[in-house]
């Protein structure tokens, strides 16, 4: 396999040393499988830290075989995304508590008792004003339970998804 560009940059243009870095590793790895001998290996070490261009890198490294492709990682989240990633997961958990809260009182909510009824009915007469209207009691409210709880659960799988991307960044090189 033609290495002129394929790790190192192509041609003329100047290395890193991270890129001298690389080549000695794998003059290293190609040492230690008995491609090159000892002092094959301490000539071109030289002249891979003396090295310029992605050329020269290439040239030194042409009679030895490709043995695993270069493995380009990125070193995890940059601090900007970690931090906007902490602040979307503790919103959205605290959402998530306040969707919750709605679900569960529209679970739990029944209207107003028949002695409630009368309370209040009793309140308004003191006061001078009409009797109050109350709607007839209602079955099981759906909309009110089941809307804030699916939104809920999708908060909450949101905070467990930025926290495994957080855990999984973190523990990258």
């Amino acid at each position: 396999m033609d290495r002129a560009g394929w790790i190192y940059p192509p041609g003329d243009y100047r290395v890193s040393d991270a890129d001298r870095d690389r080549a000695l590793a794998e003059l290293s790895a190609a040492c230690q499988a008995g491609r090159i001998t000892a002092d094959e290996f301490d000539e071109r070490s030289g002249q891979t830290l003396c090295s310029r261009t992605g050329k020269e890198l290439a040239a030194l490294l042409a009679d030895l075989p490709v043995e695993h492709p270069p493995v380009m990682r990125t070193s995890g989240m940059t601090p900007a995304h970690r931090v906007v990633a902490n602040r979307v997961s503790a919103v959205a958990a605290a959402a998530a508590f306040c969707f919750a809260t709605a679900a569960a009182v529209g679970a739990l909510s029944t209207g107003p008792t028949l002695q409630e009824e009368e309370i209040a009915k009793a309140i308004a007469a003191r006061q001078g004003m009409p009797p109050p209207v109350f709607p007839p009691s209602t079955p099981f409210n759906w909309a009110g339970t089941l809307t804030p709880a699916a939104i809920a659960v999708l908060l909450v799988v949101l905070v467990v998804f930025l926290r495994v991307r957080l855990a999984r960044a973190d523990r990258r090189p």
